[in-house]
């Protein structure tokens, strides 16, 4: 992680951490970037910018806005909009890159601001250090522009439709007859994911779908599935989706109503692209927190699983270098590299719903093809200070050693900091749950005592 940049872009709470004025040098910093990029062209550059639906975009809009126009950068607004979407049409539109303003799964009080390549990729870590570097050491001066020489900003209509379109395309199966609900977590995927799975012949019941800035992710969508769980049973539906804020995620709920995660998604639909030869590598890539559940079913399968750090950057890093075309992580953050350059949370509904009607099966019946290991996940609250030096803490590391050695084999641990929070996440997994909750707490409780 940078000093601005975490896993996922900058993120914190919208006018105390995330300033205007911090949005706005970040808009100078990555303009500067693409002018001295853009030196033999006559245009000017021009970046999409969008964002879900919290009340503090708008205001960081603005603020970015002014930062690239500035110097000089044309800006393509495109309002509200899932992440994959900028992520796709960055491309489509022939923009120089996109930035998409979400804090993703987090309140609506947290912002973020994510910046894509032209080619629809995030930024690599040396470009976020560069615009790091211009905005804390003045590592460059930025030229400010005066008359002609300032970026206009130009309003697009057409995004949402564009997307709906893309998102569509990539099935060739209907969904006529399945009943499902949607649970849009009042963000992003309320734009689109009702029109999106209707034209594919699903009945849609929708939930959490007025977003009002600050209801988004409000006891809602994927960060909080029970409601949904619950309608799906109550309505006896063939299944649920439930989106994050910036619908780059999501996680599926049976006809039972039990909750389907991304390890499941994942081998469901990694399964049938085995089958149908279109399994790249024969592997499927996650991160080590996945369940212990998802490395046996690909033992049991015949299928490669590639492990990577926390984080989608790294997974995709890893499809990318070996050629593999699916892959994520257990919160519901899934890549088909076939079809999209980052997590879209539609786009693996669709391709989910996809695998339902080919293998003829219910979502229960496929998720059966994986069984999860007991898991305890504890978040501990840390200082910054906490979060770099948690992994070399010797009281911390005797905690783990002495949990592992209780386990005997029989199940992991797994401590790490958040990317994008200010914690300190401890993992066990083992067949007895007792066993592992009693080690958790535990180990929590000497990170607490520890990093607090």
């Amino acid at each position: 992680m940078g000093r601005l940049f975490g896993t996922d872009g900058v993120r914190g709470i919208a006018n105390k951490d995330l300033t205007n004025e911090m949005a706005m040098q970040i808009g100078m910093a990555a303009a500067e970037i693409l002018i001295k990029g853009n030196e033999n062209k006559n245009d000017k550059p021009t970046v999409m910018i969008g964002k879900d639906t919290r009340a503090s975009g708008d205001m960081l809009e603005a603020a970015l806005t002014t930062g690239f126009c500035s110097v000089g950068v044309n800006v393509l607004s495109v309002g509200v909009i899932p992440t994959p979407a900028v992520a796709y049409l960055v491309g489509r539109y022939n923009c120089d890159a996109g930035v998409m303003i979400s804090a993703s799964h987090n309140p609506c009080e947290y912002n973020g601001i994510k910046i894509f390549q032209s080619n629809g990729y995030k930024l690599p870590d040396s470009v976020e250090e560069e615009i790091e570097s211009i905005i804390l050491d003045k590592a460059e001066t930025v030229e400010l522009k005066t008359g002609g020489g300032v970026g206009k900003r130009t309003y697009c209509k057409t995004a949402v439709e564009d997307y709906i379109n893309h998102v569509i395309s990539v099935t060739d199966v209907r969904f006529d007859g399945m009943n499902i609900a949607l649970d849009t977590a009042n963000g992003s995927a309320s734009v689109c994911a009702k029109e999106i799975f209707t034209r594919l012949g699903a009945k849609c019941h929708m939930l959490s779908d007025t977003p009002n800035g600050v209801n988004i992710n409000y006891n809602c969508g994927s960060t909080h599935p029970q409601e949904l769980m619950n309608f799906v049973k109550a309505n006896k539906l063939d299944l649920g989706l439930a989106f994050d804020g910036d619908a780059d995620r999501m996680l599926a709920v049976d006809e039972n109503g039990s909750l389907v995660d991304g390890d499941k998604i994942i081998a469901v639909c990694a399964l049938q692209m085995k089958k149908e030869g279109k399994l790249a590598g024969n592997s499927a890539v996650v991160t080590v927190m996945s369940n212990m559940g998802f490395f046996k079913f690909c033992e049991e399968n015949g299928i490669n699983c590639a492990k990577t750090a926390v984080g989608d950057r790294y997974v995709l890093e890893r499809m990318l270098e070996k050629g593999y075309n699916i892959g994520g992580e257990q919160s519901g953050h899934i890549i088909f590299l076939d079809y999209a350059t980052t997590g879209d949370g539609e786009l693996s509904g669709v391709k989910l719903l996809e695998t339902m009607v080919k293998s003829g099966s219910s979502l229960a019946g496929l998720a059966s093809v994986m069984n999860v290991y007991p898991q305890v996940l504890i978040n501990v609250n840390v200082t910054p200070q906490g979060k770099i030096k948690y992994n070399n803490d010797e009281y911390i590391i005797s905690a783990v050693q002495e949990a592992e050695m209780e386990l005997r084999g029989n199940g992991r641990v797994l401590v790490r900091a958040s990317g994008t929070e200010p914690l300190v996440r401890v993992m066990l997994e083992g067949k007895d749950i007792d066993l592992i909750t009693k080690l958790g707490n535990y180990i929590a409780e000497v990170v607490k005592e520890r990093l607090s």
